[in-house]
């Protein structure tokens, strides 16, 4: 759906407009940590990580609040430039799922931790082509690998929590590799925190910070990392 001549403001507002009847999601929990986790490498400053897992702006304002993250960015990934913006990424069409990119400091949090993280709050995985009230293939569960490695710790992972039954259904998650991401309009970063009393945010991403707070307060920060304060702006 194209948006000719609206304000970014109305952009945002037209979101809603994508929102199918809500599905019976899985509730909130502590999954147990990964039993493969890649290792700190001691001069290593900084690594990245990119997940998708619904509207972008629930999923970066998870991970802007959790410690050992430097930067966390709204995107797309799984398709081509061209397509890499709001309004074609929403048609469904362009192979793009909407995606965030961490930066992270893996001598404080590991990837593994920000899985565990992914798989008990950010999102619900075991949701096919859909996350909630979205529904499309751009609404996908996926992480997008960065290399190998970070591709066998999900894989595994993975294969963990289905085999334990840690929900009531198999993960619907899937494993992209080698997918460039493309950074997201302006008007859509740090959403969750500029706009607190938005009706979508209200109602499906503010839940999931306070699971962050209460399921892992030993990785909670109250304050959030921001795209903009981080550019100065």
């Amino acid at each position: 759906m194209r948006f000719p001549a609206l304000t970014a403001g109305m952009l945002a507002a037209a979101a809603l407009a994508w929102h199918a009847a809500p599905s019976v999601a899985e509730p909130a929990r502590r999954v147990p940590a990964a039993a493969v986790d890649l290792a700190a490498p001691p001069t290593l400053k900084y690594d990245t990580a990119v997940f998708a897992g619904g509207c972008f702006w629930g999923v970066q304002g998870v991970f802007q609040r959790v410690k050992g993250v430097n930067n966390a960015v709204s995107g797309y990934a799984g398709g081509d430039a061209k397509t890499a913006r709001y309004e074609d990424v929403g048609s469904g069409r362009t192979g793009h799922a909407e995606a965030v990119r961490i930066t992270y400091d893996p001598r404080q949090i590991s990837y593994g931790k920000l899985l565990q993280i992914y798989f008990s709050v950010a999102h619900d995985p075991t949701q096919f082509n859909r996350q909630g009230p979205d529904v499309g293939p751009q609404y996908r569960s996926t992480v997008f690998a960065e290399n190998p490695e970070q591709a066998r710790v999900a894989k595994a992972y993975i294969a963990q929590l289905n085999q334990a039954k840690t929900f009531n259904r198999q993960l619907a998650t899937t494993i992209e590799m080698s997918k460039p991401f493309y950074a997201a309009e302006a008007y859509h970063q740090d959403f969750l925190t500029r706009h607190p009393s938005h009706e979508y945010i209200v109602f499906n991403d503010l839940p999931k910070i306070d699971d962050l707070k209460k399921l892992f307060p030993e990785s909670y920060r109250p304050t959030p990392v921001l795209v903009n304060a981080a550019k100065g702006g």
